[in-house]
């Protein structure tokens, strides 16, 4: 009985452990202005799990082009709200808007 005790603690322990994140915030002193590169650092951490890190899709669609089929805004909107299979909230505020204004420059 222990042994299966312990054996499922373990178990949990190991989940658990893979689950958390690294939460070291970077202090990018940028004056408070967003960079390009701000928004990809975003991207990568944020959204290479199902875009790629190439952009070139994987479980979701390819970015490669989507700012030659979507402005700015409406890249900003889907990345704070979600859009079809992709859930909301990933990146909110100055993150988003990182994200949407780098993104947008793929065209």
């Amino acid at each position: 009985m222990k042994k299966k005790l312990f054996t499922l603690f373990l178990g949990v322990s190991f989940v658990l452990a893979a689950c958390g994140g690294n939460n070291e915030s970077k202090d990018n002193n940028t004056g408070g202005q967003t960079t390009a590169k701000d928004g990809e650092e975003i991207y990568q951490q944020n959204c290479t799990g199902c875009h790629g890190k190439d952009l070139a899709g994987g479980s979701a669609p390819s970015l490669k082009e989507v700012g030659g089929k979507l402005k700015e805004s409406e890249i900003k909107d889907i990345v704070e709200n979600g859009r079809g299979g992709m859930p909301g909230g990933l990146a909110k505020g100055e993150e988003a808007e990182a994200v949407a204004k780098w993104l947008a420059k793929k065209k």
